[in-house]
C-alpha cells in the first residue's frame, strides 16, 4: 500500500504502483480536480504539481510518487497560505482568483490544468510576458495545454491578473 501526500494530506492508497496517478485521485481519493482529457499526456487536462513541476496524471505511475507532494487545483489555496506563511487557508489562490476575474472557463475541462501550469509559471517568474505564457502552455510541458472551447485570450488575461494578484501578496 502507498501512500501519498496530496494537498497537503497524507493519504494511504490501495492502488498498484504502477496505476496512474489520475485514476487514484478520481477513483479512490475523490480528488475531481484533474479531469480526463485523452489519456496519453497530450492535453494537459489532468495536470497537477508534483513537488512543484507539473506532471501529467494520466500517465504518471502512483509509485513513482512516494515521498512527493502532489497538489491539485483543491489544494492551491493551502499552497498559497504556506508560501505566505499563514497557518490558515483563505478564500482562493490568486490564479483561481483571477480565472473568475477575468471569467476565463467556458466549458471547464482544460481550465484546471491551465490553472496549475500558470502557478507553476508565476512561481517561477513572477512577471511573465504573452510569449513566456505562451511557451509555459504550448512548448515547456509533454505537449501543449488545449482547450477545446478557444478561450486562449482569456487564459493570457487571466495569467497577467494572477501575476498582478500574487504580487500583491493575496487574492481579493
Amino acid at each position: 500500500m502507498a501512500r501519498l501526500k496530496v494537498n497537503g494530506v497524507e493519504r494511504a492508497v490501495k492502488a498498484s504502483d504502477d496505476t496512474p496517478l489520475l485514476y487514484v485521485l478520481r477513483g479512490e481519493l475523490d480528488v475531481m480536480t484533474p479531469k480526463f482529457g485523452c489519456g496519453l499526456a497530450q492535453c494537459g487536462a489532468c495536470s497537477v504539481l508534483v513537488d512543484g513541476e507539473e506532471v501529467r496524471a494520466c500517465v504518471t505511475p502512483v509509485g513513482s510518487l512516494e515521498g512527493k507532494e502532489v497538489t491539485t487545483a483543491d489544494g492551491l489555496p493551502a499552497r498559497w497560505a504556506k508560501q505566505r506563511g499563514m497557518s490558515e487557508t483563505t478564500g482562493l489562490h490568486p490564479v483561481q482568483q483571477a480565472w473568475v476575474d477575468e471569467q476565463v472557463p467556458q466549458c471547464g475541462i482544460c481550465q484546471f490544468g491551465m490553472m496549475i501550469k500558470v502557478t507553476e509559471l508565476l512561481e517561477a517568474n513572477a512577471s511573465p510576458s504573452d510569449d513566456d505564457i505562451k511557451q509555459a502552455l504550448t512548448t515547456s510541458g509533454p505537449s501543449p495545454h488545449l482547450c477545446r472551447c478557444g478561450s486562449y485570450t482569456a487564459i493570457l488575461e487571466g495569467a497577467h491578473r494572477a501575476a498582478r494578484l500574487m504580487a500583491q501578496g493575496a487574492a481579493k
